[in-house]
């Protein structure tokens, strides 16, 4: 049985990501109301799919964990639960969207794994930040550390991120991550305020599917083979929704490119429409390189 949809920003979501056993984690109820369902209702969804949420996705928390977190955090919808809660991890919350299915369930899910990523790729990739910030990784990141200030270090790495607008350079995905490169490559079509050209000879409606997601107003380019599958007619019906698109024809290139706001060029490898489906990488080329690679075009 559905229920009204909460639809979050990035900060009420933050707010409902607890640690627990060292692993970031949602509460099936914090789910539940986002995702519009009654907590019953949802998991008895994932009963009747079980075998897709094996310990590292689901896991129902101990009646010592559930008293620490209501020692902790002042949450009302806590009061009439009568049963222990089950905690998602970020894999879980993907099986979730594919158990309810569903554009709603998509849209959330990818909403709350980039919330999730923006973390994780923070201790991955930036260990320099942590070393002008010592003070703080020296009190927050010991292993020793109590619950409570674990729970500190989450809050504490969020504001941190805000602060230095952390920009990942660059980055590889493995055979069978789709859903990971795409996300991540919709968050740099989203990225973009004014304009997107796209340089890709293998373009079909996929692609398009993925610009979809550009801002109101940002321009798009595409030059891609001229033997491509697209027509005049997807380039119209785009238009109609999500103007303006032009298309292009070049044979001269064999790499893949995505330029943004003619400031920002990525050099990719693999065609939009293909990402994941085998390892490939990309990384943010010398600005200077722009007018050269559409000056070649």
């Amino acid at each position: 049985m559905k229920s009204e949809i909460l639809m979050l920003n990035e900060s009420d979501l933050k707010s409902k990501i607890y640690n627990i056993r060292g692993v970031c984690v949602m509460l099936d109820s914090d789910l539940a109301e986002i995702y519009g369902y009654e907590v019953r209702a949802l998991n008895q969804q994932v009963k009747r799919n079980i075998n897709r949420f094996p310990e590292d996705f689901m896991f129902q928390i101990t009646a010592e964990e559930f008293e620490l977190l209501k020692s902790r955090f002042v949450i009302s919808s806590w009061g009439g639960i009568r049963k222990l809660p089950y905690a998602f991890t970020e894999q879980g919350i993907y099986m979730l969207a594919t158990v309810l299915r569903g554009e709603l369930a998509e849209q959330q899910s990818i909403f709350i794994m980039r919330t999730f990523r923006k973390m994780k790729q923070f201790f991955l990739n930036n260990a320099q930040i942590f070393a002008e910030i010592d003070g703080i990784k020296k009190h927050l990141v010991e292993s020793d550390l109590h619950q409570k200030e674990t729970d500190k270090r989450v809050t504490e790495l969020f504001a941190l991120m805000d602060k230095y607008k952390v920009v990942e350079k660059q980055g590889i995905f493995f055979q069978g991550q789709i859903f990971d490169a795409y996300a991540k490559f919709e968050s740099f079509i989203q990225s973009a305020k004014k304009s997107i050209v796209l340089i890709d000879n293998y373009v079909d409606l996929s692609v398009l599917e993925r610009l979809a997601k550009k801002n109101a107003g940002v321009s798009v380019k595409i030059f891609t083979d001229p033997k491509t599958s697209l027509t005049n007619l997807d380039v119209q019906k785009f238009n109609a929704q999500y103007p303006v698109l032009t298309l292009n024809f070049t044979s001269k290139m064999h790499d893949r490119f995505l330029i943004l706001d003619d400031s920002v060029l990525f050099h990719m490898g693999a065609s939009l429409k293909d990402l994941g489906k085998k390892c490939f990488a990309f990384e943010i080329l010398d600005s200077n390189l722009i007018l050269p690679v559409l000056r070649n075009l």
